[in-house]
């Protein structure tokens, strides 16, 4: 037995980072560990540029209960030439001084709707973690900021022999404990190194830089979960 801090993450609509390219911004069907370290450094009060390096250290499985739907929105964005970017202090000034030169573009933002997450982390300085996910310092988001929580993450610290047995014992939100909406922990993802390879480990992140890691997505048995 050993401890693990619990949480979960829920929100009408997700966002979890995988393509970031200017004309389609996909979604993963689940947070990557970047995004996982990120929600708890934000919690914490972190920006962007501050020191990670104990949230780094931290060993994170990610649950899977509902990994949601696929929704796809289609955004019109209006581009400057090049140069008429360069000069300008801002965009809003770059859109003034190209004006009658711009273009609109037709931009690809994915999304998955209804999902439900938990995740177990293993490591240092958990209760303090979890102090500040159930009173964050910065507005804790499910992706972009266009989606909030649903509800709390109801962060807890329990003792557990695995991952599994962590994440058996997450409250779950009462519309999704009974009915139609019920859920029950389906899937983790672990590291694999025979698994597939996402890109999910923080290298720079005022570059958005990030490295590769091999995960694999393993069936749990069917339990309730409390």
């Amino acid at each position: 037995m050993q401890p693990f801090l619990i949480f979960g993450l829920t929100a009408s609509l997700g966002a979890m980072g995988e393509l970031a390219g200017h004309e389609r911004r996909g979604a993963l069907s689940w947070p990557g560990r970047s995004a996982v370290i990120g929600l708890m450094g934000a919690a914490l009060g972190i920006r962007r540029d501050g020191d990670f390096s104990a949230l780094d250290a931290l060993a994170i499985t990610l649950g899977i209960f509902d990994d949601g739907t696929p929704l796809r929105d289609y955004h019109t964005i209006e581009t400057v030439p090049s140069a008429a970017a360069k000069s300008p202090n801002s965009r809003p000034e770059a859109l003034v001084s190209a004006r009658g030169r711009t273009n609109t573009t037709i931009t690809l933002r994915d999304y998955r709707t209804g999902p439900l997450y938990g995740v177990a982390v293993s490591g240092e300085g958990l209760e303090a973690i979890a102090a500040a996910l159930n009173a964050p310092g910065f507005t804790l988001y499910l992706g972009r900021k266009s989606c909030p929580l649903a509800a709390p993450p109801g962060a807890r610290v329990v003792q557990a022999a695995s991952p599994a047995d962590a994440l058996a014992q997450m409250v779950v939100p009462p519309w999704r404990s009974e009915g139609p909406h019920a859920v029950r922990l389906c899937w983790l993802i672990e590291d694999d190194p025979q698994g597939e390879v996402i890109h999910d480990l923080p290298l720079d992140r005022t570059r958005w830089h990030f490295g590769p890691r091999r995960v694999s997505r393993v069936p749990v048995g069917a339990g309730d979960v409390t």
